[in-house]
Protein backbone atom coordinates (compact mmCIF):
# COMPACT_ATOMS: atom_id res chain seq x y z
CA UNK A 1 0.00 0.00 0.00
CA UNK A 2 0.92 3.40 -0.86
CA UNK A 3 0.23 6.35 1.81
CA UNK A 4 -0.29 9.39 0.13
CA UNK A 5 -0.01 12.95 2.29
CA UNK A 6 -0.87 16.33 0.66
CA UNK A 7 0.60 19.39 2.16
CA UNK A 8 -2.02 21.86 1.26
CA UNK A 9 -0.52 24.89 2.25
CA UNK A 10 3.06 24.33 0.37
CA UNK A 11 1.47 22.30 -2.21
CA UNK A 12 3.51 18.93 -1.61
CA UNK A 13 2.49 15.75 -2.10
CA UNK A 14 3.96 12.69 0.09
CA UNK A 15 4.23 9.09 -1.70
CA UNK A 16 5.21 6.71 1.04
CA UNK A 17 5.07 3.30 -0.44
CA UNK A 18 5.39 0.43 2.07
CA UNK A 19 5.07 -2.73 0.14
CA UNK A 20 5.47 -3.61 -3.69
CA UNK A 21 3.91 -1.18 -5.87
CA UNK A 22 0.45 -1.74 -7.91
CA UNK A 23 -1.91 -0.28 -9.94
CA UNK A 24 -4.02 0.58 -6.95
CA UNK A 25 -1.94 2.40 -5.29
CA UNK A 26 -1.10 4.73 -8.79
CA UNK A 27 -5.39 4.87 -9.03
CA UNK A 28 -5.40 5.75 -5.37
CA UNK A 29 -2.24 8.46 -5.39
CA UNK A 30 -4.20 10.36 -8.89
CA UNK A 31 -7.34 10.26 -6.96
CA UNK A 32 -5.79 12.39 -4.07
CA UNK A 33 -3.37 14.47 -6.52
CA UNK A 34 -5.68 15.31 -9.69
CA UNK A 35 -8.16 17.29 -7.20
CA UNK A 36 -5.33 19.80 -5.80
CA UNK A 37 -3.73 19.73 -8.79
CA UNK A 38 -7.36 20.74 -10.58
CA UNK A 39 -7.69 23.55 -7.62
CA UNK A 40 -4.05 24.93 -8.17
CA UNK A 41 -2.69 24.41 -11.44
CA UNK A 42 0.09 22.89 -10.53
CA UNK A 43 2.18 21.11 -7.09
CA UNK A 44 5.27 22.71 -6.03
CA UNK A 45 6.71 19.04 -5.63
CA UNK A 46 6.42 15.54 -5.21
CA UNK A 47 8.30 13.72 -2.32
CA UNK A 48 8.84 10.14 -2.68
CA UNK A 49 9.62 8.84 0.70
CA UNK A 50 10.60 5.12 1.42
CA UNK A 51 13.60 3.68 3.26
CA UNK A 52 14.34 0.80 0.78
CA UNK A 53 12.41 0.50 -3.06
CA UNK A 54 9.85 -2.47 -2.66
CA UNK A 55 9.49 -2.90 -6.49
CA UNK A 56 6.10 -3.46 -8.30
CA UNK A 57 4.16 -6.49 -7.97
CA UNK A 58 3.71 -7.33 -11.32
CA UNK A 59 5.10 -5.90 -14.80
CA UNK A 60 1.15 -4.66 -15.68
CA UNK A 61 1.89 -1.97 -12.08
CA UNK A 62 5.48 -1.20 -13.70
CA UNK A 63 3.40 -0.14 -16.66
CA UNK A 64 0.81 1.74 -14.62
CA UNK A 65 3.73 3.35 -12.82
CA UNK A 66 4.86 4.64 -16.37
CA UNK A 67 1.56 5.90 -16.50
CA UNK A 68 1.01 7.61 -13.30
CA UNK A 69 4.23 9.51 -14.57
CA UNK A 70 3.26 10.52 -17.92
CA UNK A 71 0.12 11.99 -16.50
CA UNK A 72 1.45 14.38 -13.51
CA UNK A 73 5.09 15.08 -14.74
CA UNK A 74 4.54 18.59 -16.26
CA UNK A 75 1.90 19.13 -13.29
CA UNK A 76 4.75 18.61 -10.64
CA UNK A 77 7.89 21.47 -10.53
CA UNK A 78 10.00 19.37 -8.35
CA UNK A 79 10.85 15.83 -7.07
CA UNK A 80 12.37 14.45 -4.30
CA UNK A 81 13.64 10.89 -3.92
CA UNK A 82 14.03 10.64 -0.24
CA UNK A 83 15.44 7.46 0.12
CA UNK A 84 18.51 5.16 1.22
CA UNK A 85 18.43 2.81 -1.88
CA UNK A 86 20.41 3.43 -4.74
CA UNK A 87 17.56 3.38 -6.90
CA UNK A 88 17.03 7.07 -6.20
CA UNK A 89 20.06 7.90 -7.69
CA UNK A 90 19.49 5.74 -10.65
CA UNK A 91 15.91 6.95 -10.60
CA UNK A 92 17.02 10.16 -10.65
CA UNK A 93 19.52 10.22 -13.76
CA UNK A 94 17.18 8.33 -15.86
CA UNK A 95 14.11 10.66 -14.81
CA UNK A 96 15.97 13.62 -16.13
CA UNK A 97 15.69 12.78 -19.71
CA UNK A 98 11.92 12.18 -18.92
CA UNK A 99 10.71 14.32 -16.77
CA UNK A 100 10.54 18.37 -16.59
CA UNK A 101 10.83 18.43 -12.93
CA UNK A 102 14.12 19.18 -11.12
CA UNK A 103 14.86 16.18 -9.17
CA UNK A 104 16.87 15.60 -6.28
CA UNK A 105 17.72 12.82 -3.90
CA UNK A 106 18.33 12.89 -0.49
CA UNK A 107 19.02 10.25 2.25
CA UNK A 108 15.89 8.74 3.85
CA UNK A 109 16.53 10.91 6.77
CA UNK A 110 16.49 14.14 5.19
CA UNK A 111 12.75 14.64 4.83
CA UNK A 112 12.60 18.04 5.61
CA UNK A 113 15.47 19.36 4.30
CA UNK A 114 13.47 17.45 0.73
CA UNK A 115 10.98 20.02 1.43
CA UNK A 116 13.13 22.85 2.35
CA UNK A 117 14.52 22.50 -1.23
CA UNK A 118 11.46 22.33 -2.89
CA UNK A 119 10.14 24.95 -1.46
CA UNK A 120 13.07 27.22 -1.92
CA UNK A 121 12.34 26.50 -5.54
CA UNK A 122 8.91 27.75 -5.80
Amino acid sequence: MMHVEIDETNGIAILSPDDKLSTTDFKAASATIDPYIERNGKLNGLIISVETFPGWESFRDLKSHFSFVKNHHQEVKNIAFVTNSVLGSIGEGIAKHFISAQIKTFKYNELDLAKSWILSSR
